[in-house]
């Protein structure tokens, strides 16, 4: 079984951020830059897999996390782990995910504690353990790759009507020309003999336009259905996170409604929190319950 730490402000050995970093890099084999990194949970996964062999899968561990829901996944592996090796720390996993500085920086500390009072020195090779998978650092709040807007529909619909008031203004300025008689020598013959070719005029040019904007809206047609089908994916893994989550209040539920008793206070604590709701929260029954308001004429 683990042996049990409990870190304060007083047993603090204040290692700065840039030591804790380099401790947890050289010791799995990562490149994090930065504290709020490790709000993937990839690093804790895999230290407890140093300490304790056998006490989590590391198959299972997302080591190339980018989303919410592959953070929850990660400490949820974290969290039986804790259980199956009797460590009392609670994993504040809804701080943890959000990356924020302090909140990640807090419980690295923690876990380096903790390491140094369980870790019996063995050498562990963390590359091979992942089976040579990369462990990515997780995008932070402040990473313009997960910062970028992304296209939607009106986005696009106003790109192609700017393209296509272009390509009519183009048109119009050609026919006027034509008109005026700018296009009057192109009745002559052409030269024989190999002569060099006549550079295309206006309407050509916007012909070749018009084709390569429309290839481009097919790009953006492209992207914005992979989107689709990513977010339909995210939308599925949440919809299963829900379920799980409300599956475990239910029979929270159902046990204090079993064991209910006048002088249970511990049990009435329990149903408080059950049934609290936070400021501003209107439940949907309620909203469909509300009488529609009438229109004045």
């Amino acid at each position: 079984m683990a042996v049990n730490v409990y870190f304060t402000s007083s047993t603090s050995d204040n290692l700065s951020r840039h030591n804790m970093l380099a401790w947890v890099n050289d010791s799995l084999q990562l490149n994090y830059t930065k504290i709020e990194q490790l709000c993937s949970g990839v690093a804790y996964c895999q230290f407890m897999d140093m300490l304790f062999p056998g006490s989590i899968i590391l198959k299972k561990v997302k080591f190339l996390a980018r989303l919410e829901h592959e953070y929850i996944q990660n400490f949820k592996l974290l969290q039986a782990a804790f259980k199956k090796m009797e460590v009392d720390k609670i994993i504040a996993v809804d701080k943890l995910m959000k990356g924020k500085f302090q909140d990640n920086f807090e419980f690295l500390q923690w876990f380096r504690r903790f390491f140094d009072a369980n870790y019996d020195g063995k050498p562990y090779d963390a590359l091979a353990a992942r089976q040579g998978q990369e462990a990515g650092p997780a995008p932070t709040a402040h990473n313009p790759l997960f910062n970028k807007p992304k296209k939607t529909l009106s986005t696009l619909s106003a790109a192609t009507g700017q393209c296509s008031a272009s390509t009519t203004a183009l048109d119009k300025k050609a026919l006027r020309s034509s008109s005026s008689g700018t296009y009057l020598l192109r009745s002559k013959a052409a030269p024989k003999g190999g002569g060099a070719a006549a550079a295309p005029g206006p309407a050509q040019k916007s012909a070749t336009e018009r084709s390569s904007m429309s290839g481009n809206g097919d790009m953006h047609v492209a992207e914005l259905a992979e989107q689709v089908k990513s977010l339909k994916a995210d939308l599925v893994e949440l919809e299963k996170e829900r379920d799980f989550y409300f599956g475990k209040l239910r029979n929270i539920e159902v046990i204090c409604q079993e064991n209910q008793r006048e002088d249970s206070v511990l049990i009435q604590q329990v149903e408080k929190v059950l049934y609290s709701i936070d400021d501003g929260f209107i439940p949907q029954e309620a909203v469909n319950e509300q009488p529609e308001e009438r229109e004045e004429y």
